[in-house]
């Protein structure tokens, strides 16, 4: 079975533009308190920022390159955690974005 046709295939470029989109759709049907706004676009930013930066991991020039573009996914999933936490947002986003968080890490540990 090719890599194509396993329907089991992880792909987390897919996993962190999906949790980036499923942040902006939750702000789209549920809009956020005038004293919550500030903390929404920090989350929105966040989680696009993990998505965006794990693309540009990916088209790493040198291994230092993609290192650093995944302990920035790294951090701005973790902040992407504060953000959710802060806003009370439904356990799954922040789950989400304490998963990613982890693989990140994980990846960053078989670079060493």
């Amino acid at each position: 079975m090719t890599e194509s046709e396993n329907p089991k295939r992880y792909d987390l470029e897919e996993r962190t533009f999906a949790f980036a989109q499923s942040i902006r759709e939750h702000f789209r049907e549920n809009k956020p308190a005038y004293l919550d706004i500030d903390d929404a676009k920090q989350l929105i930013r966040s989680s696009g920022s993990v998505a965006a930066n794990y693309i540009e991991a990916n088209e790493n020039l040198s291994k230092k390159d993609f290192v650093m573009r995944i302990k920035i996914c790294r951090k701005e999933a973790k902040e992407s955690v504060l953000w959710a936490r802060l806003l009370k947002m439904p356990d799954t986003y922040g789950q989400e974005a304490t998963e990613l968080m982890k693989i990140f890490g994980a990846i960053l540990e078989k670079c060493k």
